[in-house]
């Protein structure tokens, strides 16, 4: 066989790396969210002029590859401001529910790139934030194998 069609590895090439996923859904986004977009831009562009200053090519790619995803994702973004007055819960809103157990959690419903379960923060595409949009205070919601009534509706100041 001819050396002409073996490709010889080069220590300067680093294997493509697939890029990361879009997604196809609306990327509603709160103020916050718009902000933290623009913050991970940020913290990319640093982190690539750092690993390139230090020659480290697997970072490289890599930072670009999540550069290009932040930058895709802040050229789409369309930023949602809940209405203050509404009775009924929208994104960008916090949720109280309160479950039969009489413990009470807060819920936001944000964009995707901002959803934190941990910290309350919910895509507006996760199934609870499904059930919440367009319900209103006193109505009660499936929560897994329970139920859970929604007690107040805040369109805050977190944005």
């Amino acid at each position: 066989m001819s050396v002409a069609f073996v490709k010889e590895p080069n220590e300067d090439q680093v294997e493509a790396l697939p890029e990361r996923d879009l997604g196809t859904d609306p990327n509603f986004v709160t103020v916050r969210g718009l902000a933290l977009l623009d913050a991970a831009i940020e913290t990319c562009t640093v982190q690539l002029e750092e690993a390139q200053a230090a020659g480290n090519k697997i970072a490289v790619a890599m930072i670009r590859r999540d550069l290009r995803y932040w930058r895709a994702r802040r050229s789409t973004a369309e930023v949602v401001v809940p209405r203050a007055d509404s009775d009924v819960v929208q994104f960008g809103h916090s949720v109280s529910i309160q479950r039969p157990d009489g413990r009470t959690q807060v819920y936001r419903i944000v964009g995707i790139d901002e959803a934190d379960p941990a910290q309350g923060q919910i895509s507006y595409l996760s199934p609870l934030a499904r059930q919440l949009v367009g319900r209103e205070e006193g109505d009660v919601i499936r929560m897994g194998a329970g139920e859970a009534e929604i007690v107040s509706i805040l369109a805050d100041g977190r944005d």
